[in-house]
């Protein structure tokens, strides 16, 4: 295991990852700038990995309690490594668990968000390395879009929102899966690298019970030139300041 602490720019809050293992990416802070959060909300995070969008969303919000499910032993613990080093025992619990369970880890409607940067890419026979931390967040391997969906339907209470950031070439299975668990997308932004390329990833909020009425957001472009994030990604990174 070769670790590192990431300074997250958020009040003074740090990240251990494992620089062998998957570390978090650009979606998962995309996605912390995305989620509406309000005064006193429970929220879950479904795939935690080493905890980055509770512990992110503890400094961006007012939520009371973040909950973080993770099937990986390793990033679990290192979660929880992250949760007392920035001192939101708290404000923060971190499941060892499988997803798929969800039913035997929560009571239905208990939470009032859920945020889920799942895996993208399906899964196919021959995949090498299946049991490698890179590949299994990745890869539809331990939970698929199905089983996220149907977690976070499952945890949300009437009213309550999923957040989510996928792969837009996936887009009509998001939308006809919500839809099949009674979540109605209510929000869509496509983020593109730069604003003359295609959108690389889509950011989704969906209502749990929620009438069909859906927002197209204007396009978030993460970078104005290379290696020079746009104005609107500098202040989700940083607030503002690089």
């Amino acid at each position: 295991m070769a670790e590192r602490a990431d300074d997250l720019h958020r009040n003074g809050y740090k990240l251990i990852q494992d620089t062998e293992s998957f570390c978090f990416g650009c979606d998962a802070v995309l996605l912390t700038g995305f989620a509406k959060i309000k005064k006193g909300e429970n929220v879950l995070d479904l795939g935690c990995g080493t905890g980055v969008i509770p512990v992110l969303l503890s400094a961006k919000s007012n939520g009371s309690r973040f909950t973080g499910i993770e099937i990986q032993e390793n990033l679990a613990d290192l979660a929880q490594r992250n949760v007392s080093l920035n001192n939101l025992s708290e404000r923060i619990k971190i499941i060892n668990a499988d997803i798929n369970e969800i039913k035997n880890i929560i009571g239905a409607g208990s939470f009032d968000a859920v945020t889920a940067n799942p895996p993208y890419i399906k899964n196919r026979a021959g995949i090498k390395n299946i049991s490698d931390s890179k590949t299994i967040a990745r890869h539809e391997i331990k939970i698929d879009l199905r089983g996220i969906i149907s977690a976070a339907a499952w945890a949300l209470r009437f009213g309550g929102r999923l957040y989510m950031i996928h792969r837009p070439e996936r887009l009509v299975e998001i939308i006809k899966t919500l839809s099949e668990h009674k979540l109605e997308m209510k929000a869509l932004r496509f983020v593109h690298s730069f604003a003359d390329k295609k959108p690389s990833m889509a950011l989704i909020e969906a209502a749990y019970g929620g009438k069909t009425r859906l927002g197209v957001m204007p396009p978030l472009i993460i970078y104005k030139e290379p290696g020079v994030y746009s104005d609107e990604v500098t202040e989700i990174y940083y607030g503002g300041h690089q």
